[in-house]
């Protein structure tokens, strides 16, 4: 079984998508800055979930040390410091990493993206954590769906970075959350695009007074159909 480290798992999207990994019957380890926030996200975890035996709480480096694959869910302001802290844990594993530059994250709106120096939040991410193999994952999908347990998830889930392996590695872990289906859209330079959906989704989201909205690539499956023209 894989252990499933959600570093800084105490908000609403880390606390959604450690609950669906729970309730997949994977391994997961909470992590926090300190074990008293990380329990009060497992004990949460608990109520929804009363037979869970599958999940535990750490401190985010103890996690990061004790988990195979690690899924980074911290607002953009504590990226930096929250991967400075896991460095030695995050060493050669996969860092699914869902952080959102928006310009809420300094107080602006949330319709809109912040541009980074590396060109997106993953790529920075991979910048801090060079031995890490961080790929882009889990930017569109709203906490709100991640909390609709039981029911399945209408929305794909866009990932890129630039190890084929740990990709491949994470796919069928992510796809074991109902509904979900892995889009592969390439190397770590992608994640721009991807992250840049969110605002999007986000601004739909407003305007139609939903929490819901998602995305769906679509044809791909029709591989055959083009090769016999």
């Amino acid at each position: 079984m894989t252990t499933i480290g959600v570093i800084g798992g105490t908000g609403g999207q880390g606390l959604g998508i450690a609950t669906r990994f729970v309730e997949a019957g994977e391994d997961v380890i909470i992590g926090s800055r300190t074990v008293e926030k990380a329990q009060a996200a497992v004990d949460k975890v608990k109520e929804l979930l009363p037979d869970a035996r599958n999940v535990r709480a750490m401190a985010n480096p103890d996690a990061a040390k004790a988990a195979d694959v690690l899924v980074l869910t911290v607002p953009l302001a504590a990226q930096k410091d929250t991967l400075l802290s896991i460095k030695e844990g995050a060493a050669g594993k996969p860092l699914l990493d869902a952080t959102g530059p928006l310009e809420s994250c300094i107080g602006g709106s949330a319709t809109k993206y912040i541009d980074l120096p590396e060109g997106s939040a993953a790529e920075r991410s991979q910048s801090i954590l060079a031995d890490a193999k961080v790929i882009c994952a889990f930017n569109n999908i709203s906490q709100t769906w991640f909390m609709q347990l039981g029911e399945p998830i209408d929305c794909d889930c866009l990932i890129c970075g630039n190890d084929q392996a740990a990709k491949d590695l994470v796919a069928p872990l992510i796809e074991k959350i109902p509904g979900v289906k892995v889009i592969d859209c390439g190397k770590l330079e992608r994640a721009c695009i991807i992250e840049k959906i969110t605002p999007l989704l986000i601004g739909l989201n407003i305007k139609n007074r939903c929490q819901f909205g998602g995305i769906r690539i679509t044809g791909l499956d029709r591989i055959k159909a083009c090769e016999t023209r």
